[in-house]
């Protein structure tokens, strides 16, 4: 696998046997750091990160990784560059790209991030988009594949909630791509588009992946893994909260749905920020709002001994550390 100079832009941009040698690297970086063996293969490099949508998993994993394999890195918020506001998108990419080695965008609009690469002469890299999250679904993978150390045709993983955005349309498409038992599973408005299941389809009929698309909650009957993301995001209009949880309340993943897996080893998934508890703002002005305390998982299922959240969490660092080697080093 040669990835040096590729853009990482949307799952769809890679062959299957491309998407499992980064799960592979990111496998031998993981096992070299925890042996103390790491070898710094970008000393000398530079990285951008644009974030016109704070993070702290993102942010924090790329600065990290970048940090731990000999890299510099300057951030960007919203206010610290004119991408957009003073300066085009396009001549932003090239004005970067005489002074990066790569470049990271986080933020809406997919066709940001792919303008910034289509203009740039190094790496650019999708923190997140409206549309895609591969940086999160490349981790998702990963966790999957080390905490059950199953074969990747073996692994079935339910997706529930609202599957019109990011996290669902990634995890169909990587699901699919590693040919996987994949179950989304939301209510009819809330699915992924035709189009984008018909690619997976035509995907999965190429890797032997099984791909489900649903609005009944019997499906998780027999799945190794559990999925979720918030149901609310902030910058959303209030009008549309009450509307989405009450949608959305019979597909909350509690500790009577991981019971209808019927598997005793299964596992909780979240991508994180999660709202499981009144001990954030947003939580709190979605209570004030809607007069509900209802959100996509319950406080018992996040802490229990079947959530990987944390592990899920730290593993951004180890994949996103793969794809900054892969790209830039080789």
């Amino acid at each position: 696998m040669n990835l040096r100079h590729r853009h990482f832009l949307k799952e769809l941009d890679f062959t299957p046997t491309e998407w499992k040698a980064l799960l592979d690297l990111t496998a031998e970086l993981k096992k070299a750091r925890r042996d103390r063996a790491e070898h710094k293969r970008l000393d000398g490099v530079t990285l951008a990160l644009i974030f016109e949508k704070p993070s702290t998993r993102t942010r924090s994993s790329f600065e990290v990784a970048a940090y731990q394999q000999g890299a510099n890195v300057s951030y960007f918020d919203e206010t610290g560059a004119h991408m957009g506001h003073k300066e085009s998108i396009a001549d932003t990419a090239r004005v970067l790209s005489r002074f990066y080695d790569g470049i990271q965008y986080r933020g809406s609009q997919q066709r940001i991030v792919e303008t910034l690469a289509q203009h740039s002469s190094v790496p650019v890299w999708n923190g997140l988009t409206d549309e895609w999250h591969p940086t999160q679904s490349l981790c998702d993978m990963f966790t999957m594949r080390e905490s059950s150390g199953l074969d990747d045709r073996d692994i079935s993983f339910a997706y529930i909630g609202d599957a019109r955005f990011n996290q669902g349309r990634s995890l169909l498409i990587a699901g699919a791509m590693m040919g996987m038992d994949v179950r989304i599973v939301a209510p009819p408005a809330l699915q992924p588009d035709p189009d984008l299941v018909a690619t997976a389809r035509r995907i999965g009929a190429g890797t032997g992946a099984h791909l489900t698309i649903t609005d009944d909650v019997a499906v998780v009957r027999g799945v190794d893994f559990v999925h979720t993301d918030i149901w609310v995001s902030m910058g959303e209009p209030k009008e549309v909260w009450a509307p989405r949880i009450e949608m959305l309340t019979p597909y909350r993943v509690t500790t009577e749905l991981l019971e209808r897996t019927e598997n005793p080893d299964v596992k909780f998934m979240h991508c994180l920020p999660s709202y499981h508890d009144l001990d954030t703002r947003v939580a709190r002005d979605i209570r004030a709002a809607t007069g509900l305390d209802v959100y996509e998982v319950t406080e018992e299922v996040f802490e229990s001994p079947a959530s990987l959240v944390f592990d899920q969490a730290e593993n951004r660092l180890h994949t996103i550390k793969a794809i900054l080697v892969a790209t830039l080093a080789g």
